[in-house]
Order: C-alpha cells, then structure tokens, then sequence
C-alpha cells in the first residue's frame, strides 16, 4: 500500500474511533420539543428612563437567571439572541402561566411614603406636595410620595409562614440600606394610628401590592430597627413564592414582552424520538439495500461507510454540544441521502472509467472515479451548506436545529464517501487484478447497469423537444400561481401570529363535539382539527388562562385530555418570521446564482435558478391546492429542496462543462443532451434512494414530519426532472444569446500506475 492510501487509513480509522469515543462518554442535548418543556422568548422595549439595547438586555438576562434558579428549575437555559431578545428553556414546565407571569414580570419594586387620600379633605400631604395615586389593597385610593427604597436595595426575600400567628403566608425582605427603611418608618410613625399617612405603600409594577400600618409601639422618626418587614396579605404558598422570587431576583432594567412560548409535553417528545428513529433505521436499510442491488460488493462496503457516516455526524453533534430538535432529527436522517449522492457519483464515474478500458485494473478506474467525481461532490455540497447557513441565520426555534443537523451531515457525508468508502473499497477492490476475475464481477462496477445501457442504445434525442419541455414548466407554474390566486397558503401561527393547542384524549374525538367544547369555553372563532384522538385548536392571541378554560371544557365534553403541544407567537414576531422566509427563499436563489455563476458560466447559473423557481413552484403549488399549512418546517424543507435540487444541476452542467472542452465544434445541444444522457444513472440511483429516506419519514415520522416529507418529495421528483427537462433547454436558449466562447480544454490528467495509484 502506498503512503497516500496508508495515510488514509489512517485518518479514517482516527476519526471513526474518536466519533466511538464520543458517542460512548458524551449524551446529547435534547431540544424541548423532544423532552418536554416550555420555551419562552421575550423581547426588551424602551422605557420612558432606559433603551433596550445590549447592555440593558444583558443586565435583564442575568435577573431572569436569579429567577429561574429560585423557581428551582432543573438545567434551565437563558440566553441573549441579538439585541433585544433573550431565550428562556424550562425542562419539565408544563405549564407556561406561572414561568412567564413570574420570570417575565417587569418587578420595578418601589416602597412610598404615603401622603393621603385621594381628594379627602384635611388630609393634604406635607406641602402641598402631591403624588402618584394608586389603589391599596381593598381598593381605596391613596396618594404616594417619591419612592423612598427601590428594588436595588433589598439584599433577600423569602416566602414564610408562622403556625402561632394562623395559616396565612407573608413575605420576609431585607434591606441593604437599613437607615432608609428606619427613616420612611420613623417618619409615618409620626402620625396618629389610623391615619392613611401612617401607612407605607409597598408598590410592584405600579400595583399597591402591600400598605402596613406602622406598628403603634414603633415611636416618631425612631422607625423600626434591623433593616427588615414584612410584607402580608391573603397569600397563598405559591403566591408568596412568586412574590418572593420577583422582589429577590430584583427589578428588571427594561420591560420585557413575552413574543413566543413554545411548550411540548414528554409523551409527545418520547413519541417523536421513536418516530425519528423507526424513520432512520428504515431509511438506512431501504437505502443500504438499495445500493447493494445496484452496486454489489462495492455497494455493501459504502453501506459500511454509511454507517460510520451516522456514527461520525452524532459524535459531531456531541461534540458541538449542539441542541437536537425534532427538525434536527429530519435533518439527520435526510443528510443520508447526500452520503449515497457521492457514493453514487464516484461509482458511477468509476464504471464509466473503465468502460473504456475494461482491462484496467478495477483500483485504475476506482481512483480515477473518485478524482473525477469531486468536482461535481465539492460544488454540490457547497450549495447544501448555503442553504443550511440560511436557515440557521434567518430560522428561529427548532428549524435552526434543523440548519445546524444538516450541515454537519453534509460534512460527514464527505467524510463518509471520500475518507471511509475510499478506504474500504481500496482495501478489497484494489486486490482485483488486470482483467476479467470473480471480485472484478462481484464489485459492481464492470457492469454498466440497466439504465446506462438502455440510454447508450437507444440514445434518445431529449434535447430536440426542448422548447416542450419549457412549456410543461410554464404550465406547472401557471398552475401554481392558479392555486395561490384561488386558495392562497395556508400560513401557520410562526408566520400569522396566533396560538396553536394541541390535547390527546383516550378516546377519538369528532370534530363536532371538539368545536362545541372550543365554542363553549368562549372561542367560536377558533379553528379546530381532530385526527384520532388528536386535538388540535388554532386560535388569536389568547392567554395561557385561555388554553387552561379550553382544557376545561374538553374534558368536560370528550373526557380527559392532556395538553401536548403549545405554541404562542406574537404578531410581530409573525410578520418577521414571514419577512425572513420570503428573504430567506429570495437569498438561497441569488446565492446559488451567483456561485453557478462563478464556478460554471452565467447562462448555467441563469438556468439552474429559473429552474429551481420550477421546483420551488411546485412544491408551493401543491400545498396551496391541498391547503396544507406553510410554517418553519415548510420553510426547512423549501431551503433543502433548493439545495438537493441543485445538486443535480451543478452535476449535469459539471458534465456540460467537461464534455464541451472536448467536444468544442459540436452543436451545444448535442452536448447537452450526451451530458444528460451520461448523468441520468446517477441522478435516477440519488434519487431513489431520497425518496427511500423520506417515504420511511412519511410512514414513521407521525404527523409532525409527514407534511415536511411530502414537500421534499414533490420538491426532489421536480428537481430531478427540471435538471433535464427544464436546465439543459434554458442553458440552450441562453448560450443562443452568450458571445462566451467554449471553455478551454482541461490540462491532460497525469496518468497513474496501474495497481498502486502512485504518480508517474
């Protein structure tokens, strides 16, 4: 073996036994969707005092962690997202009212000097100074003075009760300046009992929340000693907890607004887990299987490499400590397909090799496919990794999983193919020797297989009938435009703002008898689906106490159910994401132009993107027709379907480009047409095994990930066929108009030494 396959080897067995590694001492990071938990996202706004910029975000998103931790929420996560915005992950909080009432309040905490009734006669404050007027706590009306104490200057707080006094709770809060309580008391002593001006107002987000009468034993500007009070009402434990967490965690620098709750129940997430994994499995061995058949023993050791593909692209998440969401999952499974794609082209670029020269040694013909496929391999993953950038740049949630989980398995597909496979077909193919041998039969790559050697006798003239085809996609766009007129897209709450609830009953449900429930808990408005035992309810921005009356009612009338999915979104968050979508689709075709338009020439680039409107037309065509709902993971999978598909048309015009510096004085057209004829094995094996990946997400990935399955379906059958039928006739008509010459002819490949790879 020489130095470079040996070096290889090396690095191959490096990287499978550190992903090993990983694997076995690392856990992953699961997303809330998968176990179980409320997301919160709250957005900083200016105050009449403060502008929510990043220091002020930052200063808010430390208070929140003092009341996350005092909530006494296991692992719970805060982060700042740009400038304003701050992410709030709560494991195992089901229930959404308590967090964002208690980690999201403003808890500007202020304690006043109270100077009287509001408007009641001989009860002026000292004077003539007038202040804020506010209701106590039996709602009587009292005029404040200028806070004397803020929130910044209590040091503790705690929820207590005292069995000698009775059941009721208070509240114990500890003043770092003591001389200020002793002087604001030491000055309402100064008053008769019963008079209001004997009263201290304790204030939390403009509400009298508390205003004591002095203790009578307590003398004129004496005030009370030791720095502390007592704050009591009718409270009950949990609401002296809260209360105590709010004046603890301190006051925040900006009010907070809260823009997006997203929460999952565990059963859901468990079932997802599954689901995905049921999916994975039976993607990997549909498509294992699948390449066996049509690539034989070389096809059994990249099924291997496929394998080591999942093991690296798992490590790599580990490693990364990236968060897995239930779009992440899709993503890893679905990065399966772009591991056969380089397979593919590799084996398929090694029949062809040595088709020429069938005497060669199979290694001969092995290498010069891998060599010659990675142009094609490099400039196809290129474009995936453009759009995975974009979704995790302009998503949000669990979509940006989906992003991340993507790109990673598109770099260990590269891996995968050019390192593993690489490795593992040298090691058994290289020992085929100069012509025909039982292993030279077994590897897969002597034989032409059936679709190459259809299309090399027939040869059909698909190129002749090319201004056809281009009518066939008018068509499908004016069809879809015709969908869009007529019934519009179905836009999900992430894109319109709104809540969407989702129950499971024992029992099925009838639609009838979920609506009259909906209707009877004061909604007739909403819109409501049941599927089985599944309920799901769409509705405006309704309250968290809302979802609680709409439990309530179910129960009531279709038996117990037990929330799963919770989803708010604000309306301007609504109107972003949708805003970021629409840029988002416009910025991955610019994109993708742009490199075509680099690597190859500008009518390829210009074909590639208006053929991908065809695909893109599509996809949104059916969806509009069906009435199937358009949300972040509709848009996860348009920016994959964007990708996938231009995968296949960077390789046909690879192929365009290559043939056409050899074939300089031909028609253009013709060698179009060869350049299809040449790719169409690849693009029909990639293909298929996609669609085994996304039928078994279809069949096993549940409601959630059935309806991303079906847009990448349509999306790759249109992709795969615009690659011939819509591209190769655009880039003709276009070169009609180029005054580009032909590119030049490759530098002659040196040759390699037969059975060895080393350069001569």
């Amino acid at each position: 073996m020489s130095r470079a396959p040996l070096w290889r080897a090396v690095a191959a067995c490096a990287v499978v036994v550190t992903a090993l590694l990983l694997t076995v001492t690392m856990s992953p990071r699961l997303g809330l969707d998968l176990r179980g938990g409320t997301q919160l996202v709250f957005e900083t706004r200016d105050s009449p005092t403060a502008e929510a910029d990043a220091e002020a975000t930052d200063r808010a998103l430390d208070v929140l962690r003092r009341r996350a931790d005092a909530l006494g929420v296991v692992d719970p996560t805060l982060v700042r997202s740009g400038e304003r915005r701050i992410i709030v992950e709560l494991p195992g909080v089901l229930d959404p009212r308590q967090a964002a009432q208690v980690i999201g309040k403003t808890a500007q905490l202020t304690f006043h000097p109270v100077l009287g009734l509001d408007g009641a006669a001989g009860q002026p404050g000292p004077d003539g100074q007038a202040g804020p007027v506010l209701p106590d706590e039996s709602g009587q009306r009292l005029r404040l003075g200028t806070a004397a104490i803020t929130g910044d200057g209590v040091t503790d707080a705690g929820a207590r009760n005292d069995p000698q006094q009775g059941p009721a709770w208070f509240v114990t809060v500890d003043f770092r300046d003591a001389d200020a309580w002793r002087r604001l008391t030491g000055a309402a002593a100064c008053h008769e009992p019963g008079d209001p001006r004997r009263r201290v107002a304790i204030v939390l987000d403009n509400e009298i929340i508390s205003s004591p009468q002095v203790d009578p034993a307590v003398a004129c500007r004496a005030g009370m000693p030791g720095g502390s009070t007592r704050i009591t009402g009718s409270f009950t434990p949990q609401q002296a907890q809260d209360l105590a967490v709010l004046i603890k965690g301190g006051a925040l620098p900006v009010p907070l607004a809260l823009i997006e709750q997203r929460t999952v129940g565990p059963t859901l997430g468990a079932q997802a887990i599954e689901a995905s994994a049921k999916a994975g499995v039976a993607g990997v061995l549909l498509t294992g299987l699948f390449i066996v058949v049509m690539y034989r023993l070389t096809g059994l050791l990249a099924t291997i490499a496929l394998a080591a593909y999942g093991l690296i692209s798992y490590a790599a998440l580990l490693a990364l400590g990236a968060t897995l969401t239930l779009p992440g999952l899709a993503g890893f499974v679905l990065a399966i397909g772009m591991a056969v794609d380089a397979n593919v082209l590799v084996f398929e670029r090694a029949r062809e090799e040595y088709a020429r020269a069938p005497g060669r040694p199979l290694r001969s013909a092995l290498d010069r496919g891998f060599a010659q496929a990675w142009s094609a391999i490099a400039d196809s993953n290129i474009t995936t990794l453009l759009a995975a950038g974009l979704l995790f740049w302009l998503a949000s949630g669990p979509v940006r999983g989906f992003g991340v989980t993507l790109a990673i398995g598109v770099l260990a597909s590269l891996v995968s193919a050019m390192l593993i496979t690489r490795v593992l077909t040298h090691l058994v193919i290289g020992r085929a020797g100069p012509g025909p041998s039982r292993l030279t039969r077994l590897s897969g790559l002597a034989a032409q297989g059936r679709v190459r050697t259809w299309l090399a006798r027939r040869e059909p003239r698909l190129m002749a009938r090319g201004r056809r085809w281009l009518a066939v996609a008018v068509a499908v766009v004016a069809a879809a435009v015709a969908g869009l007129v007529l019934h519009g897209l179905n836009f999900g709450v992430e894109f319109t703002g709104g809540r969407i609830v989702e129950f499971a009953a024992a029992e099925p449900v009838s639609a009838e008898a979920a609506r009259r429930a909906v209707a009877e808990a004061g909604h007739p408005g909403a819109v409501v689906h049941t599927s089985g035992s599944t309920v799901s309810i769409r509705a405006g921005q309704i309250s968290a106490d809302d979802v609680a009356g709409i439990e309530q009612a179910l129960d009531g009338r279709v038996g117990e159910v037990s929330k799963q999915r919770d989803e708010l979104i604000g309306p301007s968050l609504g109107e972003e994401l949708r805003r970021n979508a629409l840029i988002a689709l416009a910025v991955a075709l610019a994109a993708q132009l742009l490199y075509l338009a680099i690597r190859f020439r500008w009518t390829f680039g210009a074909a590639a993107v208006l053929a991908l409107v065809v695909d893109v037309a599509a996809v949104v065509g059916v969806f509009a027709w069906l009435g199937k709902p358009v949300d972040g993971v509709f848009l996860a999978a348009m920016l994959t379907v964007i990708g996938y598909s231009i995968n296949d048309k960077v390789v046909v015009f690879d192929r365009v480009r290559e043939l056409w510096q050899t074939r300089r004085q031909a028609r253009f057209a013709d060698v179009v047409n060869a350049a299809i004829l040449q790719t169409v094995p690849r693009t029909v094996n990639t293909g298929l095994g996609a669609l085994f990946i996304l039928a078994a997400l279809a069949v096993f990935g549940g409601d959630s990930l059935r309806d991303f399955a079906i847009a990448l379906i349509i999306g790759i059958v249109a992709g795969t066929a615009s690659s011939s039928f819509v591209a190769g006739p655009l880039a003709i008509e276009f070169e009609r108009f180029s005054r580009q010459p032909p590119p030049e002819p490759a530098a002659p490949r040196r040759r390699t030494r037969e059975g060895t790879g080393a350069v001569l």
